[in-house]
């Protein structure tokens, strides 16, 4: 079968010397394409450069992540937008968002609340859909996805809301994408709306080196685990592996204009 990993970071330095390794294993596993995701101009400019030296199947997403703001600066935005602009291996502006698990103070929402919108306003200027970080926001994310409309739509990472706000999400055209917790035996909630989720509305991803899969949890997360994501979709849709695997990648062209065979 063939895979892909929408969400992934070996550009992290857990990846420190060996991340064209954990590439290769991915390619040896059939997981390919691959998007590599930035969380600031360094790791986003890192994302690009070995979506460049990988070669065929190996993509970048570029942005701010929510966790990442301090320090950032109107130039710094203005170079992910040059970068957007200047490579063909930029698909996405992400992981971009909202974080109100780690940070409670109601300036640091405000903060957030402005560069995700100065991030969408980006991506509709170069044309590309967006990856988001929502974790704890989910009410101000969906307010003000609904308040700024994103042109070329784009996914809900590590997706861990309702399926209520779901279906609020899947009308604004959103995908959603599932990594390792659908595999834990208690993830009643993503679970769920794995089940509910419509079929060509759904990504996997590893989020690696984070949130391994069962059977593989406390260990390094990487793209090669995908297959295990995969299975845990086909049987909470009651369907085959084949057959998810293939709806799986018409969604990964369908949103990312990346190249599958």
């Amino acid at each position: 079968m063939k895979y892909f990993d929408s969400h992934c970071h070996l550009n992290d330095s857990a990846f420190d010397g060996d991340a064209k390794e954990a590439f290769l294993r991915a390619k040896e596993a059939g997981v390919l394409p691959i998007i590599i995701i930035g969380w600031d101009l360094e790791s986003s400019k890192k994302a690009i450069a070995m979506a460049e030296s990988f070669g065929e199947g190996v993509y970048a997403a570029i942005g701010y992540h929510p966790e990442n703001l301090e320090g950032i600066t109107e130039e710094g935005l203005r170079e992910i937008e040059k970068l957007a602009l200047s490579s063909s291996k930029v698909v996405a502006i992400g992981e971009i968002g909202l974080d109100h698990h780690w940070f409670k103070d109601p300036k640091d929402h405000e903060n957030q609340k402005v560069w995700f919108v100065r991030q969408i306003e980006l991506a509709n200027r170069v044309g590309l859909p967006i990856s988001i970080h929502a974790r704890d926001a989910m009410g101000d994310m969906l307010q003000i996805l609904k308040e700024h409309p994103v042109d070329k739509g784009g996914v809900l990472h590590c997706y861990s809301g309702s399926v209520e706000t779901m279906k609020e999400l899947l009308k604004l055209g959103f995908y959603f994408g599932f990594d390792g917790p659908i595999t834990y035996k208690n993830a009643k909630e993503p679970k769920a709306c794995v089940a509910e989720c419509p079929t060509d509305r759904l990504l996997v991803e590893t989020d690696c080196p984070y949130l391994s899969p069962v059977p593989l949890r406390g260990t390094r997360n990487e793209p090669q685990n995908i297959p295990h994501i995969v299975k845990a979709v086909a049987e909470l849709k009651e369907t085959s592996e084949e057959a998810v695997a293939a709806a799986l990648k018409e969604n990964l062209f369908r949103l990312f204009h990346v190249k599958h065979d």
